[in-house]
């Protein structure tokens, strides 16, 4: 029996399922101009990854930076996965034309392809002094050494989720999911690294380690019987909220601000992100310029911006991601007080243990792994 989870009768999430499209209604919604702006910054998103007030239809630390510096943005919440924002710009990307995008936040799957290319501008540090701020554990970066070419937005983890009113017994590891109660009703991650990741946790890999194409097909293996058995239902980006939502899926695979979003606007807690007994994997998601940009310094301001404690803890308060700015914790004693110790922003050393990154792959093993991936999804 398919069941509706009731929301508040207004959110972002109803806003943008109303007909606008998410792009148009990024567009519309969220920024328009401050005065006499010096220039214009495209910046290509995900969808509900940047603090957004509902009543006014604007995103609040963006009215500010663009009112402060002069510099008006075009805000573009058009990423629902990887290969999909890939195929859409790769074209102008080797050729080194303007892509549409001064700046986009992208995970270390994309990155990787796009530095392996020399698609991507470096940022100068000195323009970026509040890049001070950034959280010690994530100054050294095993696909960009010294950040020099990407700069973190957001870090999150990917675990596992379940409704708690539709489906009250949870799940604990990727094996739950293929309980004959929950056929057909679980989905999974369109992310190769995050989906593949927790799979290979579950069979005892660690996926941060020198780990190779035998443990990479076995996880496969479980993807691909699970699909062909109807099991799973669903792989898909950020548009698996909405299938939550529904009650179409009742458990899988999910990014854990995600699941504390859909919570506040329910305003209960119907859905539970779970750190699953294997571990969960965590993922990065960075600026990066590419080089058909003239804009990186504006770029820099922008991100010198967000490094600021006091901002990082605005955006953290309704993300619900783990902000990589250090003093933001602090500073969420004067932004939401509540949040001060919620597990999703501040992560427990506990939890935190339980956290795992999947490690670098070489360019050749980024081609086969994800081409391998495409084709258990029938792609």
């Amino acid at each position: 029996m398919r069941t509706s989870i009731p929301l508040s009768p207004l959110t972002r999430r109803t806003l943008l399922k109303g007909g606008l499209g998410t792009l148009a209604a990024a567009t519309l919604l969220g920024v328009s101009g401050c005065g006499a702006p010096r220039s214009t910054l495209n910046w290509g998103n995900w969808t509900y990854y940047l603090d957004y007030d509902v009543d006014t239809g604007r995103y609040p630390t963006l009215e500010e930076f663009m009112q402060t510096t002069g510099i008006d943005v075009q805000y573009l919440e058009d990423i629902d996965s990887t290969d999909s924002f890939y195929g859409k710009i790769k074209d102008q990307l080797q050729l080194e034309q303007d892509t549409g995008y001064d700046t986009f936040c992208i995970g270390d799957t994309l990155l990787l392809r796009l530095l392996d290319n020399n698609l991507l501008q470096p940022f100068d540090h000195s323009r970026i002094p509040n890049l001070a701020q950034l959280l010690p554990h994530l100054r050294e970066s095993s696909y960009d050494p010294d950040l020099a070419h990407s700069i973190p937005w957001q870090t999150g983890m990917t675990g596992l989720c379940y409704n708690t009113q539709l489906y009250p017994r949870g799940v604990a590891s990727v094996e739950d999911l293929t309980r004959d109660d929950l056929a057909g009703k679980v989905g999974v991650l369109s992310v190769m690294s995050n989906t593949v990741g927790l799979i290979m946790l579950d069979q005892g890999v660690d996926i941060a380690s020198d780990w190779g194409p035998d443990e990479f097909d076995d996880a496969i293996g479980f993807l691909e019987q699970h699909l062909a058995s109807g099991q799973i239902a669903q792989v898909k980006g950020n548009s698996y909220t909405q299938d939550l939502q529904t009650g179409d899926l009742l458990a899988g695979m999910c990014w854990s601000g995600d699941i504390a979003m859909l919570n506040e606007e329910a305003g209960e807690e119907i859905w539970k992100f779970v750190v699953p007994e294997a571990g969960a994997s965590y993922f990065t998601d960075s600026f990066v310029v590419p080089t058909g940009s003239e804009r990186i310094a504006e770029v820099e301001q922008l991100i010198d911006f967000y490094y600021q404690p006091e901002i990082a803890a605005e955006v953290a308060a309704q993300l619900r991601y783990v902000t990589p700015v250090a003093g933001a914790r602090e500073a969420m004693e004067r932004v939401d007080p509540g949040l001060v110790d919620d597990p999703l922003i501040f992560p427990s050393d506990e939890t935190a243990a339980r956290l795992h990154e999947f490690r670098p792959l070489s360019s050749s093993e980024n081609r086969e792994f994800s081409a391998a991936f495409a084709k258990a999804l029938g792609l």
